[in-house]
């Protein structure tokens, strides 16, 4: 029986570079879901509920036996989530608050086993869900080093207006913990539960 397909439910380049980069064969399949925060809900939850969604989403288009795999990454400073930046003056506003502090970057992340069913057995599923948590330490920040890399544009699109990987990193002091699940995609925890 051939191996199920990978699938990974997310359009994030940094995600599949991560998965590429490890060795992993697989495909993407973006899974557009409404991220808006439930009211009480804890970042942890947010996370993970988010991941488990992503990874149905993309698992109900998929018709053949496969994995697929979910992700969602948030920033937590001061017990606020910080998603992605609505705009500059948002980027500028969420490095403020990382400035000279720490924060804590939470990804939820689902693993979602699929069977492909037929005429005489259903489609059989089978979820794995986690959280993985990294502190990171951001030096103080200067307003002019906060426009300068707001205007790189690199925030843009990242949990907390802020790339480890790339131009940030020299803000940043100290990590604990996983440096992928920073970059969005916690991979030793990921090879554990595919495992």
């Amino acid at each position: 029986m051939p191996r199920p397909r990978l699938i990974l439910a997310s359009a994030s380049p940094r995600r599949a570079e991560i998965l590429r980069d490890a060795g992993f064969t697989f495909k993407t399949l973006a899974a557009a879901i409404d991220e808006t925060p439930h009211p009480g809900e804890s970042p942890s939850a947010h996370v993970k509920r988010l991941a488990v969604s992503k990874a149905l989403a993309a698992a109900a288009r998929v018709k053949t036996s496969a994995i697929v795999i979910g992700a969602d990454t948030v920033v937590v400073v001061g017990g606020k989530i910080l998603g992605k930046p609505k705009s500059r003056a948002d980027s500028r506003r969420m490095l403020r608050l990382l400035s000279g502090r720490s924060h804590r970057v939470l990804t939820g992340l689902a693993v979602l086993r699929i069977a492909a069913g037929d005429a005489s057995r259903p489609r059989r599923a089978h979820l794995q869900a986690a959280v993985e948590a990294t502190r990171v330490w951001f030096a103080p920040l200067t307003n002019r080093e906060i426009a300068d890399y707001v205007a790189t544009g690199e925030p843009a699109d990242k949990a907390g207006a802020y790339a480890i990987q790339g131009r940030a990193g020299k803000f940043v002091t100290r990590i604990e913990g996983d440096y992928f699940n920073v970059v969005g995609l916690p991979l030793a925890r990921l090879n554990r539960m595919l495992a």
